[in-house]
Order: C-alpha cells, then sequence, then structure tokens
C-alpha cells in the first residue's frame, strides 16, 4: 500500500536515520549483506526466526532490505519499515532487480516498503506478524520501550521478536577497546562502563573526520553523524517484559575472522571465540493475556 503522510518528528528524542550516508550504507550493505552479515548475523537471525513460507513478518529498522530480500526469498510476506527514506527507496530498487535464492514454488516474494519511524508503530494492524525482526539498529534508537510496545501489539499470540545489536557488554562505543597483556601475551577486551545509560556520536561514514566545531562538522565537510545508545542487558529485558514479551532465547556470537600470521594471532584468535561480538535476544508474545509492565 502507498506510505501514509508522514508524521510529524517526535519530539522525545532526535531521529538517528542514516539517510545523510544512504548511498555509502547500500555500497557497504550490498544485496547480500557485509561480510559480519553474511557470515555471522543473518545465519543466527534466520535461525531463531525460523520463517516459514506464507507467513507475514515485521522487519523493523529494515536499512535498505537486506534480511526482507532473504525472507522473501523463503516465501514470506515481508513489512520493512526503516525512518530513512533514501534507504526505503534503495530496498525499493534492489527488490525490483534482486534475483535471491530459489525460492519456493508457487510462493512469489512480497516486501512491503514503508517509511516509518520505530518508536510510532500504531499504524500496523494488530495481532497481524507471525515475526518481527530488529537488525543491528536498536542501539541506533531510543527511547527502546515504544518500539517493542509497537512490535508487540502487532504480533501475533505466540509470535517472536529477534533482535540482534552489538554486544552491549563488550562493544560499547567508545568505552570498550582491546588491550594486551605483554608478560601473560593474552589480548583482552577493557571495559571501561557499562551500567549507566548514554548515547555517544558516531562518524556514519568511516574515514571522514568531523569538523571543528564539535560533533558532525561542518555541513559538507565529511562530519555526518548519528547517535549510539548504550544500554546495558537489564534494560532490553525489562523493555520487553514491560511490552508483554517473554524473553525465550539469548545468544552471543563470536566474530568470525581469524589472524593467520604474526606472533599475536594465537592470542587474537582465543579473545575473539571468548568475547563475543554481537548479541541476540528472542521475546515471544504469550498466548494468554499479556504481562503487566
Amino acid at each position: 500500500m502507498p506510505d501514509r503522510k508522514a508524521k510529524p518528528r517526535s519530539s522525545r528524542s532526535q531521529t538517528t536515520d542514516w539517510s545523510p550516508v544512504a548511498d555509502w550504507y547500500d555500497q557497504l550493505v550490498g544485496e547480500t549483506g557485509s561480510e559480519y552479515h553474511r557470515e555471522v548475523v543473518l545465519p543466527g537471525v534466520l535461525r531463531l526466526l525460523a520463517p516459514q513460507a506464507g507467513q507475514s513478518i515485521l522487519d523493523v529498522a529494515s536499512g535498505q532490505g537486506v534480511l526482507a530480500r532473504l525472507l522473501a526469498a523463503k516465501g514470506v510476506r515481508v513489512t520493512a519499515l526503516d525512518a530513512s527514506r533514501d534507504l526505503i527507496q534503495l530496498g525499493r530498487d534492489r527488490a525490483k532487480t534482486s534475483s535471491p535464492e530459489p525460492r519456493p514454488p508457487n510462493l512469489e516474494p512480497s516486501i512491503e516498503f514503508r517509511v516509518a519511524d520505530a518508536r510510532e508503530l500504531d499504524f500496523l494492524p494488530e495481532n497481524h506478524f507471525d515475526s518481527a525482526a530488529c537488525v543491528l539498529a536498536i542501539q541506533n534508537i531510543h527511547p527502546i520501550q515504544p518500539v517493542f510496545t509497537g512490535i508487540a501489539r502487532s504480533l501475533k499470540p505466540n509470535g517472536r521478536l529477534v533482535i540482534a545489536m552489538m554486544h552491549p557488554h563488550f562493544r560499547g562505543h567508545k568505552e570498550t577497546s582491546w588491550g594486551w597483556d605483554t608478560e601473560q601475551k593474552i589480548q583482552y577486551r577493557r571495559v571501561d562502563r557499562y551500567l549507566v545509560p548514554r548515547k555517544s556520536p558516531i562518524v556514519a561514514h568511516p574515514g571522514h573526520k568531523t569538523g571543528a566545531g564539535g560533533a558532525g562538522g561542518a555541513e559538507g565537510a565529511g562530519g555526518e553523524y548519528t547517535w549510539s545508545f548504550h544500554k546495558p542487558l537489564e534494560m532490553y529485558v525489562r523493555s520487553l517484559r514491560n511490552a508483554g514479551l517473554l524473553v525465550d532465547a539469548l545468544e552471543e556470537w563470536a566474530s568470525h575472522k581469524t589472524s593467520t600470521s604474526g606472533p599475536r594471532a594465537p592470542a587474537e584468535n582465543a579473545a575473539r571465540k571468548e568475547i563475543p561480538m554481537f548479541m541476540a535476544l528472542r521475546a515471544v508474545k504469550p498466548a494468554a493475556a499479556g504481562v503487566e509492565g
């Protein structure tokens, strides 16, 4: 269906979509995802979602539709939402020309792309979707409670939501880093802050510096930026519970990369296996009455 007239921007928080770097992001992700998408994130998300042909699945903060295309190739009807009008248009363009893996017979792919703020999902039909996903985007959205509440409302009873994110314990923006212990010859992950929620500006285009005037820099100086909102794990679980969703799976995914040379390679590989890069949560909408917040 065509997009409804856009609502005014929510005043409760700044919008953090990726429109300023939509073309760069589209080139990075491409048709089948970045390397991390292909090797780690998307296989894990699909396993937790367990999509079935004929189902309806909601893809929240879908970007240019890399997950949506994979689901459509499996005969799923997908509703893909993103706050970036530019990324939604790129998703529509790619859906017209993509040639994904063979799909089930007699089932054509179906993706409805819509521009929408993930915090304002009241327009979605109630008890409609079999599942929902939010992939590598929840940490760019604040607040998260209306996101989960809106998704829960739109899910059928027993519907599931899968969220994949950078691991909040070990991958906090600017507050965690790799370190090297010279005596023990081990690589470790340093965590400077964790429990206190915070936001950090992140330059949206790697290699471009912010301007001298502060985060974001001067217009045209290659300083486009967005926000990363750190929250401890307990806040995600609490917000899901307050939305009436019950967590039934938590997975921690390590990087797939391997160091093959250099004196530190064994320690680097051991650290990668021990310290996860991503975390996934799956939550289910109970068939009975929802849980009160």
